[in-house]
This record gives C-alpha cells, structure tokens and sequence, in this order.
C-alpha cells in the first residue's frame, strides 16, 4: 500500500473513532465475497461473516449493501443473525431489514422495450447466461473461452445498444457482462442515502467493479470525513481513494472499523 493511501486511511479511522452513526456502505460481489460463475455459490470471505456481525453487534455503524444482485439475494448469503439492508438492482430496489421493499417505478413504455427483449433472450441467450431483473436484463459471459466471449459480447451490444439510446434506458458495462437497465445506479443509491441520513460523515463505501465507479464519486462528494475503498486482487485506474487486496487487507480494514468503533 502506498503511503499515501496508509496516510488516508489513517485519517478516516481518526475520524471514525468517537463518531456518532457512521455510515459503512458494502457492495457484495467481488468486495465481501468471490466471484462465481454459479452466483448462488458466492459465499463471503472467509472471516468477514465475523466481523460484520461485530459491527453490527456494537450498534453504532448503520451498514447497507448496495449490489446489482436483486436485493433479496444477499442475506442468505452473507448470513448473518440479523439482515442487512440491501439496495438491489444497482440501487433501483431497496429491501429493508424487516422485509419491506420499494422498487423504482419505471415508465410504461420503458417495461414493454425491456419485456420484448426478456422474451427475445428466453427463446436464444445469445451463448451467454441471461439473467432476468426487474428493471432490466443482463448478458453474463463469465467463465466462457475468450473466443466465445467476444462473440457473446459482440452479439448483446449489437442487441442492447440501439435500445440504450432511447429514453429510460442505459447500458451498464461491468466485467464480463453487459446490463440494459432503468433506474437509479449506485451512484444515485449512496447520494440518497447520504441525504436520508443527514450526517456529514464519515462514510465509506467498498467495490471492486467499474459499476462502483459512480459510488466512488458520490461518497468523494461528501462533506464530511469519507473514504471509497478499491477491493481487487489487481488495481486498475479508478476514482476510488485507497486499493486493497482481498481477502487480507479487506478483513484488516473491517477489523480496524471494529477497534475504531469500539
């Protein structure tokens, strides 16, 4: 780790020790847990199960997962006593931790585009593993050769792109996939959560795809202390502001979170 980063992180924790409702903010694929190609395998690192249950257990860190996954899908795989809430679907859905669940509305003309493309993707995955989602559908080509993947790719943009510039719907590239979505990013997720919160600090967020780009940004945005965190085996170019290798600096900063908040 640079000494730059070690000085950044040496500062957030500062800040955090003493701090009244911090705000820890967790994507789950790739940051608390590895990549599946079976997504429903995707158990979390071994170790971080701990110690997000003592976080929880001091009562002071409110803690959300933000996700592509449908929201509905991370509490039994993080599997803790009590459940996170969880803002699904890039942050187009919430699910709180009683069970309630708000999903965006998006427009009637916006849900028939994306319902004639589920069907089309039902009757031919393009090669690919289609997955379904409220508010959009994705093409996964994970753990495919590299020829077979680029064909995969080369056959969903040609399907998703024209269908991306027409109003309400975007195109969301992330590894090894492609997602054509409505809804809020996860950007927008942190920056209403920021704003329902009312604090000014500290927060941090962690995320390992370029989806989390966005929330990088938005957590850079705030006013008060804030950290957005790279967790990867490799770095790569991000706005994040410290890079940390999983699973052994992850564990290490979430322990650290523990002693800060103790």
């Amino acid at each position: 780790m640079s000494e730059e980063a070690s000085q950044k992180l040496d500062e957030f924790f500062r800040a955090l020790s003493g701090a009244q409702n911090p705000l820890l903010l967790l994507d789950y694929d790739g940051t608390l847990a590895p990549f599946r190609v079976d997504r429903f395998k995707a158990r979390p690192w071994a170790g971080v199960r701990e110690l997000l249950t003592r976080i929880q257990k001091q009562g002071r860190t409110r803690m959300v997962a933000i996700t592509g996954r449908p929201a509905a899908e991370i509490a039994p795989l993080l599997g803790l006593e009590t459940p996170l809430e969880v803002w699904g679907l890039h942050g187009a859905e919430r699910l709180y931790p009683d069970g309630r669940r708000e999903l965006e509305d998006a427009p009637a003309s916006t849900r028939a585009r994306l319902d004639d493309l589920r069907e089309r993707l039902r009757r031919d995955s393009l090669g690919g593993l289609f997955e379904d989602k409220a508010n959009g559908a994705v093409m996964h080509w994970r753990g495919a050769s590299p020829a077979k993947a680029r064909v995969i790719e080369e056959r969903t943009r040609a399907l998703f792109e024209p269908l991306a510039r027409l109003d309400g719907l975007g195109l969301l590239e992330f590894e090894a996939g492609l997602e054509l979505r409505a809804g809020r990013d996860k950007g927008g997720a942190v920056e209403a959560i920021l704003k329902e919160a009312g604090a000014r600090g500290p927060v941090a967020f962690l995320g390992d795809d370029v989806t989390d780009e966005a929330a990088f940004r938005a957590v850079n945005g705030a006013a008060g202390a804030h950290l957005s965190v790279l967790v990867r085996k490799e770095p790569r170019e991000t706005d994040a502001d410290v890079w940390l290798r999983p699973p052994g600096e992850l564990l290490g900063f979430l322990a650290r979170w523990v002693e800060a908040s103790s």
